[in-house]
C-alpha cells in the first residue's frame, strides 16, 4: 500500500514539477543541436569543396602560366608542409587539435609508391580536363568514376557487381554521351576536356583499389597515407616538370614575384588539404551513404553556379545529360548501400576510405 501510494506521489510530483517535460525538451534540445551541427558541417564540405574547384578552374585557365603540372605540384607542397604544421600544432595544444604524429620512413615511402604513381595520375588528369572543360561540364567530363570502379573491381579484384548496379552505371554512361553531344552542338566541346576527364576517372577507380592494398603500411592512417602520397608526388612531379618545359615556362612568368599569385596558389594547396579534413568530417557526422549523396548534390549545384557565374545558355538536353550523371550516380549510390547492409561495419569503412581518397583532390564530384 505504501509503495503504490509512494509511486503515485512520484508521478504526481513530476506532473507538477514538470520533469518529464523537461526531459523532452532536453532530447529536443539535443536533436536540434546535433541537426544544427550536422547542417554546419555539410556546408563547410559544400563550401570548401565548390571554392577548391572554381579556384583551380581560376589557376588552371591562366594563360599567362600555362603550367598545369607546376600548379598540382605546389599544391602538393603546401599540403606537405600543413601535414607538419599540423603536428607541431598537435603536439603544442594535445586538447585543441587532433592529428596524428608521424615521422618520414624510407620503407613506407617506397610501399606507397605504386599508389602514388596513380594518385599524380589522378590528379594531373583531374586539373588538365578542369582545364580544358570548364566547371560547367566538369561533373560530366569526370563522371565515369562509378563505371570504372565496376569495370576495374571486376578485372583487378575480381568482383562481381549486381544487375541494378550496372542499371545505373548505364545510366552514367548514357548521361555522359548526352552531355558530350550536347557540348558538340553547342561549340564548345574540348575532346581533349573529355579525354583527360575520361583519363581522370579511371585513375580515381585505381587509386581507390590500390588505396586498399596500401593501407596496411600507413597503419590505416588516412592522414599518414596523404602525407607519404604528397611527398612522393613531390618528388615525381619534379622531372616531369623538366620534361614538359614547363620550368621555363614558369621561370618567364611575368608575375612571379606578385604576393597576390602566390597567395592565391597558396590558398588552393590549403582548400585541397582541407577537403580531406572536411570529407571525413562530414564522413564522420552523417554516415558514407549520406556524404556520397551530398556530394552529388554538390555536384548539382556547383554545375548551376558555374553556369550562372558564367551567363551561359544551356538546352534542356544538356540539362538532361547532367540530371541522368547525378540521377544514375546517386542511384548506384543508394544501391550500394543496400547491399553493404549484410556487412556493414567493414563494408561502410571501406567505403568512407574510398570516397575520402578518390578524387577529393581538385575535385569532389560524383
Amino acid at each position: 500500500m505504501n509503495r503504490t501510494q509512494l509511486k503515485r506521489s512520484n508521478i504526481l510530483r513530476m506532473a507538477l514539477t514538470g520533469a518529464e517535460e523537461t526531459s523532452q525538451g532536453g532530447h529536443g534540445e539535443a536533436f536540434l543541436l546535433r541537426a544544427v551541427r550536422i547542417a554546419a558541417v555539410v556546408a563547410l564540405y559544400w563550401f570548401v569543396s565548390i571554392t577548391m574547384v572554381f579556384l583551380n578552374n581560376y589557376l588552371l585557365e591562366n594563360r599567362d602560366l600555362d603550367a598545369p603540372l607546376f600548379v598540382t605540384f605546389y599544391q602538393c607542397v603546401v599540403t606537405v608542409g600543413l601535414c607538419w604544421l599540423m603536428q607541431l600544432l598537435s603536439k603544442m595544444c594535445p586538447g585543441a587539435v587532433d592529428f596524428p604524429s608521424f615521422t618520414f620512413d624510407l620503407k613506407t615511402s617506397r610501399e606507397v609508391l605504386p599508389l602514388s604513381i596513380v594518385f599524380i595520375s589522378m590528379i594531373t588528369f583531374n586539373n588538365l580536363c578542369l582545364k580544358y572543360v570548364g566547371v560547367a561540364f566538369y561533373t560530366v567530363g569526370r563522371s565515369l568514376s562509378t563505371v570504372f570502379n565496376v569495370l576495374l573491381s571486376y578485372i583487378i579484384l575480381k568482383q562481381t557487381t549486381s544487375l541494378q548496379a550496372l542499371i545505373c552505371c548505364g545510366v552514367i554512361l548514357g548521361g555522359f554521351w548526352l552531355g558530350v553531344d550536347q557540348e558538340g552542338l553547342a561549340g564548345s566541346l574540348s575532346w581533349s576536356g573529355v579525354f583527360f576527364g575520361v583519363l581522370a576517372s579511371a585513375c580515381v577507380s585505381l587509386n581507390a583499389i590500390f588505396t586498399k592494398k596500401v593501407m596496411p603500411a600507413v597503419d590505416g592512417s588516412i592522414w599518414k597515407l596523404s602525407y607519404y602520397n604528397n611527398i612522393n608526388a613531390c618528388v615525381l612531379f619534379l622531372p616531369l616538370i623538366l620534361v614538359f618545359g614547363e620550368l621555363g615556362k614558369v621561370a618567364h612568368f611575368s608575375r612571379l614575384t606578385d604576393l597576390n599569385f602566390w597567395g592565391i596558389m597558396t590558398l588552393g594547396g590549403v582548400f585541397g588539404f582541407a577537403i580531406g579534413y572536411v570529407t571525413g568530417l562530414q564522413i564522420k557526422f552523417t554516415s558514407p551513404l549520406s556524404h556520397n549523396v551530398s556530394g552529388t548534390a554538390k555536384a548539382c549545384a556547383q554545375t548551376v553556379i558555374a553556369v550562372v557565374y558564367n551567363s551561359s545558355s544551356k538546352s534542356l538536353l544538356w540539362w538532361t545529360s547532367n540530371m541522368l550523371v547525378l540521377g544514375g550516380s546517386s542511384a548506384y549510390t543508394w544501391v550500394k548501400s543496400r547491399e553493404m547492409q549484410k556487412t556493414p561495419q567493414k563494408d561502410s569503412q571501406d567505403s568512407a576510405r574510398e570516397k575520402l581518397l578518390s578524387g577529393e583532390k581538385g575535385d569532389i564530384g560524383v
